[in-house]
């Protein structure tokens, strides 16, 4: 099927395809041409003139879909890159061992968005930065070479860790925040084959190419989410702080994972969102965890630790006390305490 849309975007093509490997040949084949799944994000940046693709590949049909339990003795549920929102939040296998990651879903959209948005657009959704989607400002992402309003504009929504002097745009993602802390695995196809790719390594920081957000190449595609089972008595939870509470996007956030046996730490998972260029792993504060008893002076010594990078501006220095705050509420919640 193949047709010509036009209304207050440009003229563009667009196919439908009936095969992984004919949609991933046909974007490959075209500089210009890109993916289209639910389409939540992509259409209001083609409509607002941010994105302006030629070839429109639509992956809605492919065998893409669904959730599969750990049927291959692995300890790994195998989630679609089709698969809605709304599907992986009412899984209940998600629901029992991935706490973090249905919280991460029910507080990242609204249940009308949740029903239409795919989790592989979800990980590749971009930047609500004003200056990016605003086509009259100067954006780096957007346009390399053409500056970065944020740095000396309004930047209250704006990152603390992983900036650049090129860009501060903060990751919109909840449920990238979620998986990155539980040590999600990215399956991509592409022209070369196959790849697995942890969602570690998956995200850019900003540097001098603001424009590269990620490691996939032209032409691959997201085809599932691997997300590792945590063991028996993991408790995870992510908390996300707003302005408002209807679907806004966060201010701070954070995925924790603590298994505690005997009052001791004896693993700890910890991500923050909100405050970075990139879904933002907090390694150093996971190592301050690790065999301390669960108390609030460890907590607070996480949390300091996982901002120390931090470098903010004067309009959004108030986040790193706010991400302090939300990592020892974050922590102090799945350690069944409230200090």
């Amino acid at each position: 099927m193949a047709a010509t849309a036009e209304a207050t975007m440009r003229a563009f093509e667009y196919v439908r395809a009936t095969g992984v490997r004919e949609a991933v040949a046909a974007v490959t084949a075209d500089p210009a041409a890109a993916f289209l799944a639910g389409g939540t994000t992509q259409v209001d940046l083609m409509r607002d003139g941010v994105l302006g693709p030629d070839l429109l590949v639509d992956i809605s049909d492919l065998p893409l879909r669904g959730i599969t339990g750990d049927t291959r003795g692995d300890g790994l549920l195998r989630v679609g890159a089709l698969t809605t929102m709304e599907e992986l939040a009412a899984d209940a296998t998600v629901r029992q061992r991935l706490p973090a990651v249905r919280e991460a879903l029910l507080a990242g959209a609204s249940p009308q968005l949740r029903n239409m948005a795919t989790i592989g657009g979800n990980l590749l959704q971009r930047t609500r930065c004003r200056y990016f989607r605003d086509v009259s400002c100067a954006c780096n992402k957007r346009q390399p070479g053409s500056g970065c309003g944020a740095i000396e504009g309004f930047h209250r929504m704006h990152a603390i860790l992983g900036t650049s002097q090129h860009c501060i745009a903060t990751h919109a993602s909840d449920l990238a925040v979620a998986l990155t802390a539980l040590d999600a695995v990215v399956q991509v196809r592409g022209s070369a084959g196959d790849r697995a790719i942890p969602l570690t390594e998956f995200y850019l920081v900003p540097g001098s190419t603001p424009e590269v957000e990620n490691v996939l190449a032209h032409g691959e595609l997201i085809t599932a989410v691997d997300v590792p089972l945590p063991p028996v008595g993991t408790v995870s939870a992510y908390l996300k702080v707003r302005d408002r509470a209807s679907y806004e996007f966060a201010l701070a956030s954070a995925a924790v994972a603590l298994t505690v046996t005997g009052g001791e730490i004896r693993a700890a998972r910890l991500a923050l969102g909100g405050v970075a260029t990139v879904p933002w792993r907090a390694r150093a504060a996971e190592e301050v965890l690790l065999g301390t008893a669960a108390t609030e002076a460890a907590f607070r010594a996480a949390a300091d630790a996982a901002v120390a990078q931090a470098a903010p501006r004067a309009g959004n220095a108030f986040k790193v006390e706010l991400a302090r705050r939300t990592v020892v509420r974050a922590l102090s919640s799945v350690a069944g305490k409230r200090l």
